[in-house]
């Protein structure tokens, strides 16, 4: 009989913050499916676990799945963790979960600490409706992109930014969204939490040479307040906004205008 695919929250800092549900899976389990196995040491030897552990990480997720998924399959208990927090939430785990579904082997969650709820809880922005984006991307045009979708989405953003981009991407927000109240989570759980509330501008002028791990809360508005503070789009930046909205690429759009232009010519 198959065995149990466990997908285990762990602490995001604070090790006592696990649940006793959790303990008692890592502690039962046959093995573990750690993102760094020395990390998951730490937690592990705090609470007198000795569980083996081996490594499941986004450099070898695609090989290690089908040895993990073999002992699966022969009655194993795997249980799965990152480094902080739940897996496959900006970590790994994703493809191992996808595998083992489709294998009709059971997915079991062990909910837990969670960085994004931790921000909004204490965030005082409005919890409803509220969008979790991950990291931004690093490249200028899929940031671009980005931050258009952002506008789409509206009310309460959730993200994770590294320490030495998180002024830049609070700049650009403030640029697109406008100099709205935000708030950033520095080093959550852990002895040096901080919150930081404010308009954008001051919270980008806060971080000069930030350290830590950081999540960012932010009420972006509905689209038409986000509209009223966007600046406004040149012609090729607007063509490219309707070629998305169909599913073609500027050219496409482009060609098919133009066309569209010629028939009407030889109709007259």
């Amino acid at each position: 009989m198959p065995g149990t695919l466990f997908v285990v929250a762990t602490p995001i800092g604070n090790l006592e913050d696990i649940t006793v549900r959790a303990l008692r899976v890592l502690r039962e389990a046959t093995i573990i499916a750690a993102e760094d196995t020395r990390r998951t040491a730490h937690l592990l030897a705090r609470h007198g676990i000795s569980t083996p552990t081996t490594s499941l990480h986004e450099h070898n997720e695609g090989k290690k799945s089908a040895s993990i998924l073999a002992k699966l399959r022969d009655g194993a208990s795997v249980a799965l963790v990152s480094d902080a927090g739940t897996p496959t939430v900006s970590d790994p785990g994703f493809q191992l979960i996808r595998e083992t579904i489709a294998a009709g082997i059971k997915v079991e969650p062990i909910p837990g600490p969670s960085a994004i709820l931790t921000a909004l809880a204490a965030s005082g922005l409005p919890a409803e409706p509220f969008t979790f984006v991950g990291f931004p991307p690093t490249r200028l045009e899929a940031r671009k992109s980005w931050l258009r979708d952002l506008g789409e989405r509206g009310g309460t953003v959730v993200l994770f930014e590294a320490p030495h981009r998180i002024r830049k991407t609070l700049e650009e927000l403030g640029a697109v969204f406008g100099d709205r109240e935000a708030v950033v989570g520095r080093e959550l759980t852990k002895i040096h939490e901080e919150f930081v509330r404010g308009p954008i501008s001051a919270l980008a002028a806060r971080f000069e040479n930030p350290r830590g791990e950081f999540t960012i809360v932010i009420n972006i508005g509905h689209k038409t307040e986000i509209e009223a503070v966007s600046p406004p789009q040149g012609r090729r930046e607007a063509l490219a906004a309707v070629a998305k909205s169909y599913g073609l690429t500027a050219n496409e759009l482009y060609a098919a205008i133009e066309a569209a232009k010629g028939s009407g010519k030889s109709q007259t």
